[in-house]
């Protein structure tokens, strides 16, 4: 069933057609919020620069390369290596230095000295904070671009059959928390005798073991799909511990703590509660099962939301919550059909009350998918052309459209729920139909022999009887029928969505995609610029308080600069302050401050090495000057940078 509220007479639709209005609003929203924007949502890290940048041809051999990202990264020894023209390292071998500052995430490589003129190839591997890996490579030229024995790497992260295996599991882990969350909220909350159907009990035991495999075989497959994309370091013991020391490696564990205790759920719901008798007793025990399951669920859901899109970019600690949500409401309508579908097939007990509370949960539950998703939609595409021109908008759209689909198909389920007859009443009917006749037979059989092998064979034998009579029944009712028909194609519709939903887990937010492929202004090559010199007065008011701040900033452009500070006395001779400090602003695109702390050499001079400025603009210097506890002042003044 999908999302629509119960109602008492036997044909309501204006439900069902309330919940589509109130769908059409809130994609309504949805394209409102797109087009008004927001401030950059950074997730699945994406190279937004270097330096050199790619394709440039330098006069002189840079001492190192640097990349910039658009979010945090984890790198390793080799994640950044400079190839020669004929192959070898360029690069000293070393863990690439992290030299980000603010919100400018760049590292570095250093570079042998004396390199020959030529063409030089970078190649780069990482995992971005969203837990997925990527890779590239691009070139550059010292002097003049030569031929060079170097081939560009074909693989990329995360691909080949190791990728393939990966995905795969990951897949498995959402049909499986689907089925398991699903499945048991289906049993406490919609149909209470389903603790006691067997296909039930197959399908949330299921649902577990898919998860627990899936979640196993991705913890072993982390290493090499985020490495050596190589199925034998799978059992790289080195490797898995450094898998367990990342954040997407301690998400997998606590999983499958997790699941521990979602095994001891299974085996209270389908074990002490299905014998349950007593109402008042079990009414108690689903109060308990509904909140330990649902904490244990919430906690699973966790280990996605804490380790892939939503644990970076801005307001991660709003979008963290909002995806447990999400992914629970996804469990709850998709889950929930599921398990309807298997009770509609494989069981002739469930009742129309049971089916009229499942569609309460499915419009709940869709209500909270809209919710959820206009602010995901918000936060990782943001605009139109990233919705329409990217790869994550375009699922994004399929990914609505199956909604869509899924309602349309769910208000005939909807029709069918208003028209279904009580399988007890009919159950019932039909007893009293044959009751005459199977007793004479049952009284002959007994009276013939009344061996207790035979007597044994008999009641199997009766009870097949009734399971095909209740069938028959079940099958003959046309109603049962047409709704059992109905949910399966929503059950179908519903295996794409989740298999869409599954991949835009793993697919480039549309807007960060964009940002890299247009190039935002931090992601565009090193400006060409010259020597920044600049030359202050200053006066702190107290004793020998005058002076003069001589700043030049070296190559003065977009990177890696060197800033060199002089101060001169009111007598033109070098003078020492007991406190020096410096931060650059750009304040048309609102960057920074970015403090600089310089060191001292020598007597009136200080110097800072590796100071980055992020991009090319009219930058103000502020510069404080303390010349005793009590006198200081600060002075600035703009320069123009790249």
């Amino acid at each position: 069933m999908s999302a629509t509220a119960p109602a008492a007479g036997p044909s309501p639709i204006r439900r069902p057609l309330a919940a589509a209005a109130l769908l059409a609003a809130l994609l309504s929203l949805v394209v409102g919020l797109l087009l008004a924007g927001a401030g950059p949502a950074s997730a699945h890290a994406a190279l937004t620069g270097s330096d050199p940048a790619d394709g440039a041809v330098v006069d002189t051999a840079p001492k190192e390369v640097t990349l910039s990202f658009s979010e945090a990264i984890a790198v390793g020894d080799d994640s950044i290596r400079v190839l020669d023209p004929s192959g070898k390292r360029a690069d000293t071998g070393a863990e690439p230095k992290n030299l980000t500052e603010g919100s400018t995430v760049r590292y570095g490589v250093s570079l042998h000295s004396g390199l020959p003129d030529g063409t030089y190839t970078v190649a780069w591997q990482a995992i971005s904070a969203d837990s997925h890996p990527i890779s590239g490579a691009f070139t550059f030229s010292i002097g003049a671009p030569s031929e060079t024995t170097v081939a560009l790497p074909s693989r990329e992260a995360g691909g080949g059959p190791v990728g393939v295996a990966y995905d795969i599991a990951r897949y498995a882990a959402y049909g499986g928390f689907v089925l398991l969350v699903g499945g048991s909220a289906f049993v406490l909350v919609c149909w209470r005798g389903g603790a006691t159907a067997l296909p039930m009990q197959r399908l949330v035991v299921r649902g577990w073991l898919t998860l627990t495999a899936a979640t196993l075989a991705m913890l072993l497959l982390r290493h090499p799909y985020t490495g050596s994309g190589k199925f034998a370091d799978a059992f790289d013991l080195a490797g898995l511990q450094s898998v367990l020391d990342t954040k997407p490696g301690a998400a997998l564990v606590s999983r499958l703590l997790l699941l521990g205790a979602a095994a001891l759920f299974i085996a209270v719901l389908f074990g002490t509660y299905a014998r349950r008798e007593d109402e008042r007793e079990k009414k108690d025990l689903t109060f308990g099962l509904a909140v330990g399951g649902g904490v244990v669920a919430t906690g699973i859901a966790a280990t996605w939301a804490m380790s892939e899109h939503a644990s970076t970019g801005i307001q991660a600690n709003i979008a963290m919550p909002v995806d447990v949500l999400h992914l629970l409401a996804v469990a709850a309508w998709l889950g929930g059909l599921a398990s309807l579908l298997v009770a509609l097939y494989r069981t002739p007990d469930i009742g129309s009350a049971a089916v009229r509370r499942f569609s309460t949960v499915a419009f709940s539950s869709v209500v909270v998918l809209a919710a959820t998703g206009i602010y995901q939609s918000w936060r990782q595409v943001g605009s139109w052309s990233a919705l329409t021109g990217t790869r994550y908008g375009q699922l994004l759209i399929l990914k609505v459209a199956l909604i869509a689909v899924l309602l349309a198909v769910g208000w005939y389920s909807r029709r069918w729920t208003g028209r279904l007859t009580d399988p007890a009443a009919a159950s019932e009917e039909a007893a009293e139909d044959e009751a005459p006749e199977e007793a004479a037979g049952e009284a002959d059989d007994v009276t013939e022999d009344a061996d207790p092998e035979r007597a044994a064979q008999l009641a199997r034998q009766r009870a097949l009887l009734t399971a095909t009579r209740k069938k028959r029944i079940r099958d003959a009712d046309p109603e049962r029928s047409g709704l059992r028909r109905s949910v399966l194609a929503e059950a179908a519709v519903a295996v794409v969505l989740l298999a869409v939903t599954t991949m835009l887990t793993s697919t480039e937010p549309g807007r960060t995609e964009e940002e890299a492929a247009n190039g935002t202004p931090a992601a565009s090559a090193p400006a060409a610029g010259g020597p920044v010199n600049l030359k202050m007065p200053f006066d702190t008011g107290g004793q020998n308080g005058k002076g003069t701040v001589r700043i030049d900033i070296e190559p003065g452009r977009t990177g890696s600069n060197d800033l060199h500070v002089w101060i001169d006395g009111s007598d033109g001779k070098p003078m020492d302050v007991p406190e020096l400090k410096l931060a650059l602003t750009l304040e048309a695109k609102d960057i920074g401050p970015l403090p600089v702390i310089p060191d001292r050499l020598a007597e009136g001079h200080w110097s800072a090495s590796a100071v980055q400025i992020p991009m090319a603009g009219d930058w103000k210097i502020d510069v404080t000057v303390r010349t005793s506890d009590i006198d200081q002042v600060t002075i600035d003044k703009n320069a123009k940078i790249g």
